[in-house]
């Protein structure tokens, strides 16, 4: 049975809906993972630490795609909703065209400057090869990521959240099997990781752009675009939240780095690189959720349907909750082997990685109401306070966290610094729901 925008959602349809999106953040994590899985034990210890000191700066440059998919399909949703579906293709077609534009430029831009941004972040010696070995060739495939990035949210207003769910997972075996070959087998090293990735970044770029372009039977097609600037400021706007958000925390793991070379040098970096890991695996299931109801919650708010947008609201809430905890239960039971996936070659890094599982673990049920703060308040276009939600969650309190806690708890701080975090934003996003409920009338 196929489910439409316009629908009542039970949890059952909204299960259904959702769990493309889900299982694609989730698949685009774990080959994130087996990335760091082959660099980590074919390559070594300070290859993985190149990767995890430059990987921020590269999501860094990627966030233009989750800007542009996020607060334009929010914007293409509701404009649906109020029934013009000509104008939101106009919208989607210049959207697209727009933000891939931009990814060419950026990737000029930091292919040229890689090395002095690698040193800024504090890659020396061998470490800062190899960071400018991996990043140059990533950026090369950054247009296609962008759009990657971008078609994800794209693909469930079109009414097709499985197409993004087989891109994905198409993207992403290639790049597993890519891994396999060119470091296990032609021993490539941290050029065979990069050209991996570059090449699965191409496929999810270039799949769901060709077949936007043709004609096809979903919501959207990609046509002649028209310009608009007013849909391209409230698109960056509205999606300014995710930038925010996605630059924040990129800058802020840069800022872990650091505090993790000086508490425990590279051995930190390569704990936290695992960590991090792992932790996109678990918040793959927040985002993919948020990423799955945002188009519906901006199609019932441009209809006016206030009925259903309580109903959204709370089932949102009990899910997050529900998922949240089971988080927390699972990373427990589940942190020996866990940390043995990337620390298993030297016992003293996989118990030093496994404690840092088991404190950052108690972050998952907090961070599920404040990913669905942000989600709900972009999907309504309210870009003010849902970045408002992220940037004081990513850059006050987390910078403020991190920095404080570890003068009290050494090492420790840093792993409970995004306990903390989360606590205060999980209360933030609270808060702005009670104020902004009268406005908005979900509950």
């Amino acid at each position: 049975m196929k489910i439409s925008l316009s629908d009542h959602f039970t949890y059952k349809k909204l299960f259904k809906f959702t769990l493309p999106s889900i299982l694609m953040m989730i698949f685009t994590s774990i080959y994130g993972v087996v990335d760091g899985f082959f660099v980590s034990n074919y390559v070594g210890e300070s290859a993985f630490v190149a990767v995890n000191l430059i990987m921020p700066f590269l999501m860094i440059l990627a966030t233009v795609g989750f800007m542009f998919g996020t607060g334009g399909s929010a914007l293409v949703s509701k404009t649906m909703g109020e029934g013009k579906d000509d104008k939101a293709r106009r919208i989607f077609s210049l959207l697209v065209y727009f933000s891939a534009g931009v990814g060419v430029i950026l990737a000029v831009i930091a292919f040229i400057f890689m090395r002095h941004i690698a040193s800024l972040i504090g890659a020396e010696g061998q470490t800062l090869d190899y960071c400018v070995s991996y990043a140059r060739i990533i950026v090369c495939a950054l247009p296609f990521f962008v759009m990657q990035m971008e078609f994800q949210s794209f693909t469930i207003v079109a009414e097709k959240p499985g197409l993004g769910f087989a891109i994905t997972v198409s993207a992403g075996v290639a790049n597993m099997i890519l891994d396999a070959l060119l470091m296990g087998a032609f021993n490539m090293g941290i050029v065979g990781a990069a050209l991996a990735t570059a090449v699965s970044q191409m496929i999810g770029g270039l799949a769901p752009f060709i077949y936007y372009l043709r004609k096809n039977t979903s919501r959207l097609k990609l046509g002649k675009p028209e310009w608009n600037g007013k849909a391209l400021i409230r698109t960056c706007t509205n999606g300014a939240s995710e930038f925010v958000g996605n630059i924040s925390m990129s800058m802020v793991s840069m800022l872990y780095n650091f505090q993790l070379l000086r508490y425990a040098g590279e051995s930190g970096v390569a704990a936290y690189g695992a960590l991090m890991y792992v932790n996109m695996i678990f918040i793959a299931i927040f985002a993919g959720y948020t990423v799955g109801t945002s188009p519906i919650i901006s199609y019932h708010y441009g209809a006016g349907n206030t009925a259903e947008l309580k109903n959204l609201f709370r089932k949102g809430f009990v899910v997050m909750i529900v998922v949240g905890t089971s988080m927390t239960v699972l990373a427990l039971t589940l942190s020996s082997f866990l940390s043995s996936l990337f620390m298993g070659y030297d016992a003293d890094m996989m118990r030093f990685t496994r404690r840092a599982i088991m404190i950052y673990s108690f972050s998952f049920p907090f961070c599920g109401i404040a990913f669905l703060g942000s989600g709900f308040f972009t999907a309504l276009n309210n870009g003010f306070v849902s970045a408002a939600i992220s940037f004081l969650r990513t850059l006050v309190f987390q910078i403020a966290s991190v920095m404080l806690l570890p003068i009290i708890f050494d090492i420790d701080g840093i792993w409970a610094s995004m306990v903390v975090t989360e606590f205060m934003a999980c209360t933030l996003s609270i808060i702005f729901f009670i104020a902004k409920r009268r406005q908005y009338n979900y509950f």
